[in-house]
């Protein structure tokens, strides 16, 4: 079968003179976000999965309602199916004051869940106040203590986002009023469609629109003496040029491991190439760690991850599960001075299918932040000593369920080839 095509990639850009802080759990990012909403003067724009219903979610909303009552220019997109639940709440929360909220790919009629681009959802987590503050990871607008599936728990799942100030904010907020914009021309087309008709300038307005819909512009190159601490390079993974911007990040930096690598990701079934990267990282002396999930939210994530074990294990990467609370972070430390923090997972819908956005940071100061933020998550994880999908026949038939179930949900989103 024919390899699936990866499509052109953007490399990543590093800028250096930004200012980035890491923000452990909604718990220091909503209210750091409110604060930076609270100053807001001209503009904010905010995309996310999950914008929920619940009493941290409204305070980040009543943030941004008296952001737009004081005149501040407001958008907010939601994914349709992550935010389908909490859409008439936050109409009333946000709509109400004269936030432009808008919804990406809604499911507001049966119909549209026959259509195969409803599998490819808007996941990123994006924040930006001014052009100046900006704001990424994997966290959703939700309690951290609650999960829309199985209730509300005592410990706080554990999640990452950064601030982060300086020239990569621009990239950031090219990409959350683009998906603004694409959200708005996919509910609003035909409106959009007639106004470009009756336009006096349809070609100039075509070209404006175009702009807008750009996910991320490209920084101009620079000289590598300029690029100050901190360095950091804003990528994400769409349908268009950035199809596997975020992987190719990964595979390289990985390619390039010298001493430790550490990567923390809920959801792991990564492609051939990926784990390949990794196999030959741990052959070559490099100490390898994942954490992934112990406490399963999905049994079938859970399951994609597990029958990858023993070709991990016998690798000799070692593999630990996180047991206190739902884990949702998608961060990685590499060596002494490279990390990422973001939304995309490692698995086919996010390296293949979804709207993803990662901050890549080369600072030693922010790595050796994260690296203790995650080694403390080590040490209330187990170590997966052996595959707990057993040996033999049977193991063989849990990894080939699997696999068959990847390609064929990868087909119906019309995606083909080997992944």
């Amino acid at each position: 079968m024919a390899a699936l095509r990866s499509g052109p990639s953007v490399p990543a850009q590093l800028t250096g003179g930004n200012q980035v802080q890491l923000l452990a759990g909604g718990a220091e990012l909503f209210p750091a976000m409110c604060a930076a909403i609270a100053s807001a003067r001209h503009r904010v724009w905010l995309a996310t999965y999950i914008f929920h219903d619940d009493a941290a979610a409204e305070s980040v909303a009543q943030a941004l309602a008296d952001a737009a009552r004081r005149g501040v220019q407001v958008g907010v997109v939601v994914d349709g199916f992550g935010s389908k639940a909490a859409l008439p709440m936050l109409r009333h929360w946000l709509g109400d004051a004269g936030v432009q909220l808008v919804v990406f790919r809604p499911l507001d009629r049966w119909w549209r869940l026959l259509h195969p681009g409803q599998l490819r959802r808007l996941h990123q987590k994006l924040c930006v106040v001014d052009g100046t503050h900006g704001f990424v990871g994997g966290i959703n607008l939700i309690d951290d203590r609650h999960d829309m599936n199985h209730g509300w728990s005592d410990r706080p799942r554990l999640d990452f986002a950064v601030a982060v100030q300086g020239p990569v904010v621009a990239q950031m907020a090219q990409t959350a009023r683009a998906m603004h914009t694409r959200a708005r021309l996919g509910a609003d087309w035909k409106d959009e469609a007639l106004q470009l008709a009756r336009s006096a300038e349809p070609v100039a307005r075509v070209r404006r629109i175009m702009a807008r819909l750009k996910m991320r512009q490209q920084a101009a190159p620079v000289a590598a003496a300029s690029l100050a601490p901190v360095r950091a390079a804003f990528l994400v993974r769409d349908n268009l040029r950035q199809r596997r911007a975020i992987e190719q990040a990964y595979i390289e930096a990985i390619g390039q491991a010298q001493q430790r690598l550490v990567l923390v990701c809920p959801y792991f079934y990564p492609g051939r190439l990926f784990r390949r990267a990794l196999r030959q990282a741990a052959r070559r002396g490099v100490q390898v760690r994942l954490l992934l999930q112990g406490k399963a939210d999905y049994r079938m994530a859970a399951l994609a991850a597990q029958v990858l074990y023993d070709e991990m294990l016998a690798s000799g990467v070692r593999v630990f599960e996180y047991m206190p609370a739902f884990l949702h972070a998608k961060v990685a430390v590499i060596d002494d001075d490279w990390a990422t923090v973001g939304s995309s997972n490692i698995d086919p819908l996010s390296l293949l299918l979804n709207l993803e956005a990662n901050l890549i940071v080369r600072d030693g100061a922010f790595a050796a932040g994260l690296a203790q933020q995650v080694e403390a998550a080590f040490g209330e994880a187990r170590e997966v000593l052996r595959p707990p999908v057993g040996a033999g026949w049977l193991a063989a038939l849990r990894r080939g369920f699997v696999a068959w179930a990847a390609h064929w949900f990868l087909r119906l989103a019309g995606l083909n080839g080997r992944y």
